[in-house]
């Protein structure tokens, strides 16, 4: 079912936003500066943009059976437009959904359009609890489809007591509003602003909001850039200096500051900047560290001075004179937003009075058990007063955290001397006015789950406010910063549109002020004060001014590069230098040769000179050869320069040598020595003559290394070399030797023997060959080698692999490493891991492969021999991991794999208790085998009662199993199954009884509708015809044991469809149930309306899985 309704236009960006790609992304993968704000008029289209609200009702959602859903198609701005959900999450355990172009096939080539749209899962018991995800996107045939792979965890989803599933039912919302143009790239903040922004890193906004904050502040920036900091510290290892490095781009760059130095000096990997921390924790953190940093040095105190108060905690006795005091200091106030309207209203919940009386009086020393008043009163309050709005709470009623988006106001000007200094000690210093202006305003868009933080800031405490938002900065006036910012509902009037309820509704505002910071008005001088380039350290002017001269000349390099020819060179000393140590296949590797930077008009003997000032190698001793891309995709020396290309230009000379633009030169400079070792002028070459390449192998050493290279004639055979091979590798001279070409190495290698007898020619031996070779081995020497000739030796090189295994218990540590080879069968890697392991049965290890995006084990572990080799195993789409995970199993896995594995819940006959069994069975057994196998568990009645099982979900029975139903495909991760016996009256029912499904419920009101929602355990009753309500009451008390006050307030309704029609004592309800059939009567169900006294439980299937949220740390 699809409703189209007019949506809301407040839209502020998401975070942790993907393309949905069939190349899985998962976890957060944000595109380095992919999104924009919403409120940058001036670069808008005058026209609003066409915005939509689209529903979507997916019913028998627990139910479905693919993979990935698509909704019906809609129309927003003329486009088409459609959601795209994974039920069961995009290869994680969280429910993905995506807003995907429904026509992108059919478009015209090079079609682009961008939209603003949030998508919502709507909490149909609480709206206030739906989860809300917003971001833009410029959508084109590359990136058809955007949004979240970790929407929402599913076990939040799929939780009965959530309310995001009502009757196995899924209701998605989406906004969608379609700009035609959005001119993002060409915003420059610098200009505008005359501040620039922070890159995000892939989830790093809520630092960049943090740190701008900071930056700001210019005492802090001033006390930072005076840490005491070296030439030779290193940013990445030192936070003060990394710090001021940051600082200073953010004074005078002109482009958005990166930030990896710093999280890098934090000590975070990859990992850590894709995980979504706390404002609020960071910043305690960060200012802790810092702290510690500025011990012993001249800034030493700095952090107090800015951002330390106190306050006194008093117990004061009513009825004696006694009072107890305790001094706090504290770096930043936590305010309650819940029930309080603004910030007064917190600080007089702060300072409250509790009243110790009754049972809860005071112990006084000497006076015993008092009535006393408790209470917190402040000391002094700092300079620069930080305070973190308690946004997030725990609800207790539904066991989860919420975020709370309440109206909260906080005025430009707070007054704390207000009321005669109401929130103030008595010993407090009267000679301090605390005044303080509002400098700053932190916000968070977004839910629970995640969501973006940017910042509102007014640098210099004038009227202009700027809006800093990761790379983007800009000037916003004070109704934004403000009361935009105060949370709250919003009205929204929709559309006329016929067929619709067009009545006015609000909505919630999910961004809202998360964090403030005030300075006092006493102290603005001091704080708000001058920093210039004095302030900063010769060193790190130095170092800073070097590397953006840097990036100068490479910004310069870049526009001049149409005028240049990049020449690289490789010589016999490259190849000596790397060959058994970068490298073992081919013969150098180019990005680590001397690289010449050639103007394209010069002359190439001009270039030559170059060359020879450079290597000490005369003009005339100098011979370059060209390289060339051969059929099996390998790079060799193919022919030297003629003399009529050495008298073009360089860039006459790549153009020939190379179509692709812009190419590099690749050349091999050839040297010849003579008997004294001066260079000597190349001999001549004819076409007889073969240059080879000549590698030598120890097999005892397992190493490889450069020999040298010579000319040969290609009608002589190797035999004649073979004196000056022996000579070459330090050999007697009539040592047996044997020689192998190596031809290529990809997909795999090739390395073959050369027939010594055959002349080179014949061997098909060319310029630029590579020969491999080695002592000859007797057989007995060759089985005590582990890699006896080349072949085995490359084919190993090609293929070793260091594998990290970590244990599932615990995922973020390696527990072994060992040295394996991508070729090793599935039986060679579990054997050598049993080995390691001290394992006599290798079939009990289970093996779960790495997903490189999220940095955790993939869902499903490898099948018992399911991949062929190592290698498969490591592969995670384009990427390939070198990380596994291990299990040790109570039974051989292939065994365990012909089992099925069910949690059965049996709720005892008589006894009020509920155990859960592990039953493992062939995967072709029936229920009738799984309730035999429960009957040799479990305690029964009486020997010969019978047990039934059933499937409950969301406190519904949805199921009676037939014991001939085989198990293979019961599913028991999202729903319960329980096991009971079947009560005597149920088991010959005649025409006068019925058999009907009876529930617990409350109702509650959301979105102006009622809502049913069902608790506790669901049960059948046998009821007869003509057997009244009242009657029916009495045995249903008598199962529950409810006592009779409680059960006085029970509530019974006849429910159809969700429901109620309220029922009497006289009622007859055997006229009610008409359905003969047990399975589907989850549809009709007698009612027991009470209050849901029983504790919050998490979730079974989900209480045991492992959280991959870390807190805060840096660790340099």
């Amino acid at each position: 079912m699809t409703i189209m309704t007019p949506a809301p236009t407040d839209q502020e960006e998401e975070e942790m936003l993907v393309p949905r790609s069939d190349l899985v992304f998962e976890g957060p993968q944000p595109m380095e500066a992919q999104a924009e704000t919403g409120n940058d008029v001036e670069k808008q289209p005058p026209e609003d943009p066409q915005t939509s609200r689209f529903t979507w009702k997916i019913d028998n959602f627990s139910r479905l059976n693919v993979k990935k859903l698509y909704s019906d198609p809609f129309v927003v701005g003329g486009y088409k437009w459609r959601i795209l959900i994974f039920p069961k999450g995009n290869n994680v355990d969280y429910l993905s959904m995506y807003l995907d172009v429904a026509d992108s096939a059919n478009l015209p080539y090079g079609w682009s359009r961008y939209a603003q749209f949030n998508l919502s899962i709507v909490n149909q018991i609480h709206n206030k609890y739906s989860i809300r995800k917003e971001t833009q996107h410029q959508f084109n045939a590359r990136e058809s489809d955007w949004g979240f792979t970790s929407f929402m965890p599913l076990g939040e989803l799929y939780d009965p007591n959530k309310g995001y599933l009502v009757d196995d039912t899924c209701v998605v919302d989406a906004e969608v509003a379609v700009r035609k143009i959005v001119d993002y790239w060409s915003y420059d903040s610098k200009r505008e602003t005359g501040f620039v922004g922070l890159k995000n890193q892939g989830a790093t906004c809520y630092m960049n909001s943090l740190l701008q904050t900071l930056y700001h502040i210019p005492y802090f920036r001033k006390a930072v850039y005076h840490m005491p900091t070296t030439e030779n510290d290193m940013p990445s290892a030192s936070i003060p200096l990394a710090l001021q490095s940051l600082f200073y781009k953010l004074q005078y760059s002109d482009n958005s500051v990166a930030t990896k130095e710093l999280t890098k000096s934090f000590g975070w990997d990859t990992y850590d900047s894709f995980l979504q921390h706390d404002v609020q924790e960071l910043n305690r953190v960060l200012c802790e560290k810092l702290e510690e940093k500025m011990k012993s040095t001249v800034v030493e105190g700095t952090i107090q001075q800015l951002f330390e108060g106190h306050h006194m905690n008093y117990i004061e006795c009513i009825n004696v004179d006694y009072k107890s005091t305790r001094k706090e200091s504290f770096y930043d106030l936590q305010l309650d937003v819940k029930g309080c309207a603004d910030v007064y209203a917190s600080f007089d919940k702060y300072v409250e009075v509790e009243r110790l009386d009754g049972d809860n009086k005071y112990h006084a020393e000497q006076y015993g058990l008092q009535d006393a008043k408790k209470g917190v009163l402040f000391m002094d309050f700092p300079p620069v007063l930080q305070l973190q709005l308690k946004r997030f709470e725990y609800d207790f009623s539904r066991d989860t955290m919420v975020k709370i988006n309440d109206r909260y106001e906080f005025p430009l000007q707070l007054d704390l001397d207000r009321e005669n200094g109401k929130y103030l000690s008595p010993e407090a210093d009267g000679s301090v006015r605390n005044l303080y202006t509002l400098h700053s305003v932190l916000v968070h868009s977004g839910g629970v789950h995640g969501g973006h933080y940017y910042a509102f800031i007014r640098p210099t405490l004038s009227d202009q406010w700027y809006k800093f938002d990761d790379e983007r900065v800009t000037k916003e006036d004070v109704k934004r910063a403000l009361e935009e910012q105060y949370g709250g509902e919003e009205e929204q009037l929709p559309q006329t549109n016929p067929g619709f309820n067009n009545t006015p509704f609000k909505f919630t505002k999910y961004s809202n002020a998360y964090m403030l910071v005030y300075i006092r008005e006493c102290d603005k001088e001091k704080i708000m004060c001058n920093v210039d380039e004095k302030d900063i350290a010769e060193h790190l002017r130095a170092r800073l001014k070097r590397e953006q001269e840097e990036k100068e000349q490479k910004k310069k390099e870049k526009a001049e590069a149409h005028l240049y020819t990049i020449i690289k060179v490789s010589r016999d000393e490259d190849l000596r230098q790397q060959i058994g140590k970068d490298i073992h296949f081919d013969l150098v590797d180019y990005d680590k040769v001397r690289s010449f930077r050639i103007q394209k008009q010069t002359l190439f003997s001009i270039f030559k000179e170059e060359v020879a000032k450079e290597f000490g190698v005369p003009v005339q001793s100098q011979r370059f050869w060209l390289w060339a891309k051969r059929q099996n995709h390998t790079y060799r020396p193919n022919r030297p320069l003629t003399h009529l290309e050495e008298a073009q230009t360089v860039g006459q000379l790549r153009e020939a040598s190379s179509k692709v633009q812009n190419a590099e030169l690749k050349l091999f400079l050839e040297v010849e020595l003579g008997l004294d070792l001066r260079h000597i002028p190349p001999p001549d070459k004819t076409k007889d003559d073969i240059m080879l390449f000549f590698k030598i192998y120890d097999p005892e050493k397992e190493e490889l290394r450069y020999a040298g290279r010579l000319f040969v004639k290609g009608t002589s055979n190797p035999t004649e070399i073979l004196n000056k091979l022996n000579e070459m590798a330090g050999y007697a001279p009539d040592q047996e030797i044997e020689l192998y070409e190596e031809i290529k190495f990809e997909p795999i290698v090739l390395c073959e023997p050369i027939d010594k007898k055959f002349a080179f020619r014949t061997n098909q031996l060319e310029d630029g060959d590579i020969v491999c070779y080695q002592k000859s081995l007797s057989p007995e020497s060759r089985q005590k080698l582990r890699y006896p000739d080349v072949p085995s030796f490359l084919e190993y090189v090609q293929n070793r692999q260091v594998v990290h295994f970590r244990s599932l218990e615990k995922l973020k540590e390696d527990d072994f490493c060992l040295e394996l080879s991508k070729i090793n069968t599935y039986d060679e890697v579990v054997e050598r891991v049993a080995q390691r392991l001290g394992l006599d049965d290798p079939s009990k290890v289970r093996l779960t492969p790495h997903n490189c995006y999220s940095q955790q084990p993939k869902p499903q572990p490898i099948k018992y021999r399911g991949v062929d080799t190592l290698g498969d195993m490591l592969v995670h789409y384009n990427q390939t991991s070198d990380i596994l995970y291990y299990e040790v199993l109570d039974i051989p896995l292939p065994e365990l794999q012909g089992l099925k594995t069910l949690k059965v819940a049996f709720h005892h006959a008589t006894k009020d208790e509920v155990v859960t069994y592990t039953i493992r069975l062939p995967k072709q057994s029936t229920v009738g085998d799984v309730i035999n196998d429960l009957k040799t568990k479990v305690e029964l009645s009486n020997p010969d009662a019978e047990l039934r099982l059933l499937e409950v979900f969301y406190h519904k029975i949805y199921k009676i199993f037939p014991t001939s139903e085989k198990i293979e495909n019961i599913n028991d991760q999202y729903w319960t199954l329980r096991a009971e016996e079947i009560p005597e009256e149920e088991k010959n029912l005649g025409p006068n009884a019925r058999l009907i499904h009876v529930y617990h419920f409350t109702k509650e009101t959301a979105q102006n509708q009622m809502q049913i929602q069902n608790f506790g355990e669901p049960f059948l009753l046998v009821i007869h015809e003509g057997e009244t309500l009242a009657q029916v009451k009495v045995r249903i008390q008598k199962k529950l044991q409810v006592p009779d006050e409680e059960f006085a307030k029970w509530k019974f309704a006849f429910l159809s469809l969700g429901r109620p029609e309220y029922l009497e004592d006289s009622d007859i309800l055997f006229n009610r149930f008409q359905r003969k059939d047990v399975y589907g009567a989850w549809e009709q169900y007698l009612g027991l309306e009470h209050s849901d006294n029983a504790p919050k439980r998490i979730n079974a299937a989900y209480q045991n899985r492992p959280t991959y949220e870390k807190p805060v740390k840096i660790y340099n």
